[in-house]
């Protein structure tokens, strides 16, 4: 076996050649041009990904097969042909100027491997499984999952102070990002919404300081106050806050709100997006908001307040006259007078529509009627928030795959 010598190359502004527009250059293309390198492609024909790729300033494709002279100037070659005397001729040529050359057909006739590599924030991490991929990938994924899911990486070590604002997802705890599940894993203080996760809780550190945004004091106003007080308190301190919400923090999440209030006091925040419950819960429910041929468009709306109300932001006689898909959030309380609006608005009666409630935890619920008829159907089965409502025609489209 072949003992190798694992090192990073720092390819950014170099000339790097990889021979071959297959499959294999296909694989190994994205990470070099990750890289910064300056990659010149030579093959007579390509793959219709590495097609989309040439946008990239850095990628050049040479339409021709290799000739001699190909690799001058070049810092490392990639060799990914299936004409095995191709091969031997540029890994010869690499090897008279010295130019470390990787070859996908003869890892042993190669002067570089290519580990199994993957990233995690900043780290890179490399496995060479000597000459197995397929045990070099394993031990890559196991390493990185351990880092993301915070069960490898120290708490104390891999982490950087701030505020994270974490979308948890529509509810079901394998919904979240990997990124907002290590998070978890490395936070000191936790502000969680009572729409987060809440299994998520279990398994944070015993020494996470966790505050129960549902159940902080003074009112709704206040408590928003006081939760942008704890985030930039603790911020302050040094702390890794996570802000655990539901869905995503900038729909309907007041998670920009906080945002600003840490960027008014100097606290160092980053967002990260979350699973949006006005998408994700009609298609666990066998609902698609879009669907060719019936709907181009789907309009999320908050129900928070009736259409009537002068705090009302939103043009309920313009959706009215959309073919499209409405999706409501936060609209149990006013479903009536906000089905009675769309429908004199210009709606018709008969739309289908659908509420689905508690989607994606184990209790989900889902009835079906009309625009018309939903808020009824919904009060005759028991139907209550937290629950998405679903207008339009893709409601038919999900019965009929129930039916085939």
């Amino acid at each position: 076996m072949t003992n190798q010598y694992l090192s990073g190359l720092v390819l950014e502004g170099r000339r790097v050649v990889v021979v071959g527009g297959g499959g294999v250059a296909q694989r190994r293309l994205p990470r070099l041009l990750e890289s910064g390198a300056r990659i010149d492609l030579v093959s007579p024909s390509i793959t219709p990904t590495i097609e989309g790729l040439l946008g990239n300033p850095s990628l050049t494709w040479i339409e021709r097969g290799y000739a001699a002279g190909d690799l001058d100037g070049a810092w490392y070659v990639v060799v990914a042909t299936d004409d095995a005397a191709v091969n031997d001729q540029v890994s010869a040529e690499a090897e008279e100027r010295r130019i470390f050359c990787v070859r996908s057909d003869d890892r042993s006739r190669a002067t570089a491997w290519t580990p199994a590599s993957g990233q995690h924030d900043n780290v890179t991490i490399g496995v060479l499984g000597g000459g197995d991929h397929r045990r070099s990938a394993a031990v890559r994924d196991a390493i990185l999952e351990g880092l993301r899911t915070g069960e490898l990486a120290a708490r104390d070590v891999d982490r950087r102070p701030g505020v994270y604002l974490v979308g948890g997802g529509p509810g079901d705890p394998d919904l979240i990002t990997v990124r907002g599940r290590r998070l978890l894993a490395e936070a000191d203080v936790v502000v969680a919404d009572r729409l987060a996760p809440q299994q998520l809780l279990d398994e944070l550190h015993p020494d996470v300081e966790l505050f129960d945004a549902a159940k902080l004091p003074r009112g709704r106003a206040a408590q928003q106050e006081e939760i942008n007080r704890i985030l930039v308190e603790r911020g302050q301190q040094g702390k890794v806050v996570v802000r655990l919400k539901g869905g995503d923090p900038y729909v309907f999440g007041r998670g920009f709100e906080e945002a600003l209030a840490c960027a008014a006091a100097g606290v160092p925040w980053t967002v990260v997006p979350g699973i949006t419950s006005s998408i994700s819960v009609p298609a666990v429910s066998g609902i698609p908001v879009t669907h060719r041929g019936v709907t181009h468009e789907f309009t999320v709306v908050s129900g928070h307040i009736p259409p009537s109300h002068p705090d009302s932001l939103v043009n309920w006689d313009a959706l009215a006259q959309l073919r499209g898909t409405l999706v409501l959030l936060m609209a149990v309380e006013n479903l009536p007078a906000i089905a009675s609006r769309l429908i004199d608005s210009g709606r018709p009666a008969d739309t289908p529509a659908a509420a689905i409630a508690d989607g994606t935890l184990p209790g989900q619920r889902m009835v079906t009627s009309d625009l018309a008829g939903i808020a009824q159907a919904m009060a005759d089965e028991g139907v209550g928030a937290p629950a998405i409502v679903v207008i339009g025609n893709v409601v038919d489209v999900a019965e009929q795959a129930r039916e085939a």
